[in-house]
Order: C-alpha cells, then structure tokens, then sequence
C-alpha cells in the first residue's frame, strides 16, 4: 500500500484483521526508512502502531477526540490523516512537526510537547460537549511514565469524581524515554501480570444468573461478593477507586483483542480505562532491545546495524561534561546528591547513578516533586543537583520561586537545553528560563563560554553556600577547548573581557559568544574598534563593569540567545536607568516575542536574525547615531 495516497482515516472502517496487520507492516517499514534519514521518536511510534489503526478504525476523528499525550507517538497518527508524503521534512525547517500541530490537520485537535497534559485537556472537551449536549467521544491516550506526571493525577480524580464520559487509554510500555519508576508503576506492574480481571467478573456474573429462581436475585445480591473479586484478582485496584472502569490488561498489538475491549468501552458510561500493552520499538530489534531510553529520540541511523550517525566532534557534549564534573566532586563531598525528573540517559547520569546509587534519584516525570525534593535535601546541609531541561524547568516554576529561592536554599539548578533545541521545536525551546528565574530574588545564574569555563562554573555551584545557583547549558557538544585538569571557583558576578575595544561594547554569554567575537573582527576591518564581554553572570550583573563601560559614553549592544522580554538586555536597561544612565545608547538582540516553530539551530537563528551580521549592522548603527549626536552637542 502506498502511505503517502492516505488522505483521511476513513479507509480503515472497510479493513478486515489480515488487512490492518499488512498496513502495520508497511507503517513500521515506513517509519524504520524515513527516520533513519530525518530521525525523530522511532522507539513510541514503532509501539503504538496497531493501537494507532485501531483507534482511527473505531472513531471518527476528527468529531470524535484523540489527545495523544506529550505528543512524540503521533507519527502513525499523522501517516493515517493523510501526511506521509511529508516525512522527509520531518522536524525540519519549515516542515512536518515532530509533535501534533493544529495547522498541519484538523485531526490534531491539542497541541503538546510535554507530558501529563493529555487527561486535563480531555476533561475540559468532554465538559463542553456535555454543555452543549454533543454525543463525541473524547480519548486521551497517556502512557504509564507520563501517569506519573502530577497534573495526571489531578486529572484522573477529578474525571472519576464527576464520572465523565471519557475513555482513557494507558498506552503501557514500561518505560518513558528512561525506565519508569515509582510505586504507581509498580502497581501497573501487577495489573500486567494479574490477568483479565474483567472477564473473569463477567463469567461471576453469567454463572450466577444461570441459577434457576434466584440466580437473578443472587447475582445482586452478589455486587459485593464481585467487588471483593476484584481485589482477589488484581492486586491493584487503583483506577476502579479513583472511579474509572477499568478493562485490561489488553495485548496492544491484537487487534482482535483491541477491537473487542474499545468496543465494549464505547458502551458503556462514565470514565473507561482501558490498559493497553505495548512494546517500544516493536519491529525493529535495536529499538525493541533498547532497556534505557537510547531509542526514544534519534538522529539518523544505519537501518542494518542500527547504529547511529554521528557528528565529527570530538569535544564532550555539555551534558557529559557537566554530570562528569558533579561526579568528580561527589568523590570527595559526600553531601553532593543528583535528581533528575526522568532525563538520567538525556542528562548523562548513568555514572553518576551507577557510582553513587544511594544518592541518585529518578523522580520519574514529575518536574515539581524534583524541585522540592532538592530543597528539602538542602535544608539538610545536603548539595543537591537538579538536572533539569529549560523546557521542563517551566514546569517547576513555582516550586523554585517558593521552596527554594524564598528559603534561601543551596541547590545546584543545571538547565540543560538551554537555548534554541532545533528539531523539537517551540514546545522545547530553552529560551524562556532567564526570564522567568532572573526576577526572583536570592538565585545565581550564568552561563559559560565553553566547556573548560564550564567545568569550573560546576565547582563554583557546589562550592557557593549563599543560596541556589543556576548554570545554563546548550544542547550538543562543547568546541573542544584545551581543559584545566584542577578545577577552581569564579567570583560571583564577574564578567571578562575578551576582547578590549574603544568604539562601542558587546555584551553577550555562553553560545553567542563566538558571534559576538566574528561581529569585533568584521567591524575591525570596517574601522570600528568595539570591546567583547564575556557576561558570565546574568545575574548578579557585573556592576563595576559595567560602570566602567558607561563612563565611555559608547554605545552597547546586547546578545542572547533567550527572550527579549525580562531577558539579559533588559536586565542592562534596567540597571541604566538605575544609575541614569539611560542616555547611553544600548542595543538588545534576542529572541523576539513569539514562539520559534522547528528547524536546525542555524537556520532558526537566521530566521529571527539573531545573526553576525545582524550585531554587526546594530552596532554600526549606533555607533554612527552616538558620533552625530556628539558631533550636534
């Protein structure tokens, strides 16, 4: 069958059993081929393929509602909504989102890119089909790491307090994008195992009603008896007293056993649970054997070996270098723990986790717990590191601003991906943290300029015991600088100059940096003479410097690669205006007010113009304005 001719689900209502495991062949084929070239989550999308067909066989999308939580599995979605023949551009600039987009198709009904949101989404369509009398079905599927999310939660107990027509799929693979963790995911573990509670309460029941003359009154009188059933069969009632029924579990690659259970589902009332199995990366045997999440997300690979294509660089990537830093400390500081909110292969603890295992955590998905945690930790004399994505750190906003920097506690905040992400687009952008950490009082925050500055940043976190420090990181590899093999601790607050300059000033930090020294040079040759500064510290900012830079009256010009808005830049204009300084021209460049869609880092930054030539251009600019305006006076 060719893929690419799927123009709407509806095909699949005419499909018999043989049929719909030949699509689910052709679709793993599909998937294996073009994310070997674009990458993309090979490991989710590979394990919902039957459950994808089958749910679009048994709904009329787009009337009735598929909320795929996080996102990253609606791949087979997209194939059966009529978007195959844009797989090459996937994750691409300008082309096929990695994750549901309401632009692409209206049978991507909620936008996401984070975990945990799908079952809060599902009950606020199901609450205003229920105002306005609509008959739809809502189904959000969520898979057990994502359950684990508190929002989740929240939701399951609000959906089963008010007994809303729902039917919640678990898409239950065991794993995340690491191996999942915690007590609910045990309990999931038993519900695995204990059979087909379900069945076996209809066979009671059937049993009983076959009694001559009092079967019927026997089996009512027997409601109780089947409740006590239930906790004999499944040791885990979880879901049924939260107020969901609950079916399964169900062999997520059956279709017959699919096709049975949803059916059954979609009659009855009130929220439905069904527990679907699956396995992540079914049909291609490096994704299937894959027990730690290296499968989860992919560049390009070798479809034969599964091996992965990669980059030419030999530097360490910034996740390596800095948890191999918190582990080197660790050795000699036994206060020193680590916590990740289910990122330990993205994070690259795995030797942190395998060296120091009684002070590792894996809190699972669960960004504000992880936040918390760490402080209760500190409050101990404990040196936590929270190693935590800019995207996901949103999610713990307010545990940072209340738990940790109101009490004034030392925890080490990493902010991996901070910056521009490329591929995964605007739902993980790091470019929102400086703006909404650098507001609040009491916290640290820097960036270094390479991996070298960026192993002594680590030392400077885990030595500073005046309150949480925070170190932004870049997704990728650091530019392979020469490293000092004795680590030391920088000033708080301290820029550097890297380059002296009479004409004008850059201030910039971490990425932009070496933008910022190709901008001098191409001024130089133009005959403008301008100072580069490493600003290290975006807050505090280095004030003395700053006031140095002020006296010379030269204009400024600030780059980042993170908002505008509360941004770095603003943080210099509110400093000049503090000092009234405000007739100093300063120029910000950063990422405008708006969402940044998809694409390579490199292409996205030429978009916004956050460019070489770009500073270059603003500085000239400025430098011209100040020389007339002294020229008039």
């Amino acid at each position: 069958m060719d893929l690419t001719q799927i123009a709407n689900p509806s095909f699949l209502k005419k499909l018999d059993k043989e049929q719909m495991m030949e699509l689910a062949k052709e679709i793993r084929k599909f998937l294996i081929h073009n994310l070997s070239t674009t990458g993309g989550h090979i490991g989710p999308n590979l394990g919902v393929v039957e459950l994808t067909i089958a749910l679009h066989k048994l709904f009329d999308s787009p009337q009735d509602k598929i909320i795929w939580d996080v996102g990253h599995q609606a791949y087979v979605h997209k194939i059966l909504t009529g978007r195959a023949g844009q797989f090459d551009t996937l994750r691409q600039y300008k082309g096929l989102c990695g994750f549901p987009k309401m632009s692409e198709s209206a049978h991507d009904v909620w936008e996401t890119g984070h975990s945990s949101t799908s079952l809060s989404a599902a009950m606020g369509m199901a609450a205003a089909r229920d105002m306005v009398g609509g008959s739809n079905y809502v189904i959000p599927v969520i898979g057990d790491g994502a359950l684990t999310g508190g929002m989740a939660l929240e939701a399951l107990n609000h959906i089963g307090h008010l007994k809303t027509n729902m039917i919640v799929i678990l898409n239950d693979n065991e794993m995340s994008i690491a191996p999942n963790v915690g007590a609910l995911h045990a309990i999931l573990g038993k519900l695995r195992t204990a059979g087909k509670y379900n069945s076996a309460k209809d066979e009671l029941e059937y049993i009983l009603k076959r009694i001559p003359a009092v079967g019927g009154k026997v089996a009512a009188a027997a409601e109780r008896v089947k409740d006590s059933l239930k906790y004999l069969l499944v040791s885990g009632v979880f879901f049924e007293e939260l107020g969901f029924t609950y079916l399964g579990p169900i062999d997520g690659h059956d279709f017959t056993d699919l096709e049975r259970n949803i059916q059954y589902a979609k009659k009855m009332e009130g929220p439905v649970l069904l527990h679907v199995i699956t396995k992540k990366g079914k049909g291609y045997r490096p994704a299937e054997n894959d027990k730690i999440g290296t499968w989860h997300g992919t560049g390009p690979y070798k479809i034969e070996t599964g091996d992965f294509v990669k980059s030419a660089t030999n530097a360490p990537s910034w996740s390596g270098l800095v948890s191999e830093t918190v582990r080197k400390i660790a050795r000699d500081d036994k206060r020193v723990a680590a916590i990740t909110p289910a990122m330990p292969v993205g994070s690259k603890l795995e030797s942190f986790a395998a060296e120091f295992p009684e002070r590792f955590f894996d809190v699972g998905i669960a960004e504000q717990h992880a936040a918390t945690m760490a402080a209760g930790l500190a409050t101990q004399g404990m040196k936590p590191f929270l190693a935590i994505y800019s995207t996901f750190l949103q999610r713990a906003y307010d545990q940072v601003l209340h738990d940790i920097t109101r009490q004034k506690l030392n925890v080490f905040i990493g902010i991996d991906r901070a910056g521009l992400v490329g591929a995964d687009g605007e739902t993980h952008q790091g470019v929102f943290d400086i703006a909404f950490l650098r507001h609040m009082p009491n916290i640290v925050i820097m960036m270094p300029k390479d991996e070298n500055e960026g192993q002594h940043m680590v030392r400077t976190a885990l030595s500073y015991d005046d309150g949480p420090i925070a170190m932004r990181y870049p997704r990728g590899n650091g530019l392979g600088v020469v490293m000092d093999e004795k680590l030391k601790t920088i000033p708080i607050g301290t820029w550097e100059v890297l380059r002296e300059g009479t004409d004008g000033t850059i201030l910039t930090f971490g990425t932009t940096i070496p933008m910022a020294i190709e901008a001098a040079e191409t001024l130089s040759r133009k005959g403008i003479d301008v100072k580069v500064v490493n600003a290290r510290f975006i807050k505090p900012l280095d004030t003395d410097m700053l006031d140095e830079i002020f006296k010379d009256g030269k204009p400024i010009v600030t780059v980042e690669e993170a908002v505008l808005a509360g941004g770095f830049g603003s943080a210099v204009l509110e400093y000049a205006h503090d000092v009234s300084m405000e007739h100093i021209s300063i120029s910000r460049l950063g990422i405008p007010d708006e969402y940044i869609e998809h694409g390579s880092v490199d292409r996205l930054l030429e978009e916004i113009d956050l460019t070489c030539e770009n500073v270059v251009r603003t500085m000239e600019k400025a430098v011209a304005k100040t020389n007339v305006a002294r020229e008039i006076v």
